[in-house]
């Protein structure tokens, strides 16, 4: 299968200053991954900077526009945890536009499925909030940017970060041609995503998970919750927003995965994937911050994608 792979230098660039657990380093151990002989396969592709047309399709106007005028000649503290340095506005802007790329690779068949190695993460920036290292949700742009330029309905966000995807579900529950899905541990961090979060249309599909849980826990709620919901939404286009920090390694939470959970949850996307919407599969870089765990999880998630 030809897998295109989205990727630009910017992300080096975005520095959330020393000691931050979302560093540059994620993305060397990422590249450094795939560099081994069996992903020489793999289409290397530049991540293009965002438009604000893409970016306001998923995000509040006035919020793009206040991001994108944040200085860049010093660091501004947006939150607690989330910082914006010289480097990041390229960052932010080809993150969102290398999944705008993604989709548009799978849609115009050169590629069969797209990986986006890129940072910021964006799953927990909200229509008009940043937060958790996030700034703009770039799997929910990625859906706007599907259903705008290629005309389809129906978009799944399926999220196997440790952490609940809040933004995707702020922006996707009052949209009844948008489904999120999403397993992670609970309580963590954000707070959201408990069971009885349906979304307006029951769009809304969460699995929490007690911390400890390992990858038989993991599975056994994707095989009996999110994966019949995915089936049964049929999307025509499948964003896999794909954090790896439900590693037992991982510093930040305390679930108990190991790469064979990765390469399954993934095989079985595509599974279910290969039923509605062969060949349109968008996977993103989310979480993630062992970076011995991140690599070696990564390439299993590349495996599965290249059915290797």
């Amino acid at each position: 299968m030809n897998i295109a792979v989205f990727t630009h230098p910017a992300a080096l660039s975005h520095d959330t200053g020393e000691g931050h657990p979302e560093s540059a380093g994620r993305i060397r151990a990422v590249l450094r991954a795939l560099e081994a002989p069996e992903f020489s396969p793999l289409l290397r592709e530049i991540a293009p900077p965002a438009t604000v047309d893409q970016l306001t399709a998923a995000h509040d106007e006035d919020y793009v526009e206040a991001i994108l005028a944040l200085p860049q000649d010093r660091v501004t503290q947006v939150d607690g945890d989330t910082i914006f340095s010289s480097g990041s506005r390229e960052a932010v802007l080809r993150a969102a536009g290398g999944v705008c790329a993604g989709v548009d690779a799978v849609f115009e068949g050169w590629a069969q499925a797209a990986f986006v190695a890129m940072r910021p993460p964006g799953h927990h920036a909200e229509a008009g909030r940043a937060m958790g290292f996030c700034f703009f949700n770039n799997a929910a742009i990625a859906a706007r940017h599907a259903q705008a330029r290629w005309g389809i309905t129906r978009v799944a966000v399926a999220d196997f970060d440790v952490h609940h995807g809040n933004g995707t579900q702020d922006i996707f529950a009052r949209d009844k041609n948008l489904f999120y899905a999403s397993s992670h541990q609970y309580p963590c961090y954000p707070g959201t995503g408990t069971a009885s979060e349906h979304g307006a249309y029951g769009n809304i599909v969460n699995v929490p998970l007690a911390p400890g849980a390992n990858g038989e826990v993991f599975r056994a709620a994707w095989e009996t919750m999110i994966l019949p919901a995915l089936e049964n939404f049929a999307p025509e286009l499948l964003i896999i927003s794909a954090g790896f920090d439900a590693h037992a390694a991982d510093p930040l939470a305390q679930l108990r995965l190991r790469e064979a959970d990765f390469y399954w949850v993934t095989q079985k996307l595509l599974e279910c994937a290969d039923k509605t919407c062969p060949k349109r599969v968008v996977s993103l870089l989310e979480g993630g911050y062992d970076l011995n765990a991140l690599a070696l999880s990564v390439a299993a998630h590349m495996r599965a994608l290249m059915r290797l």
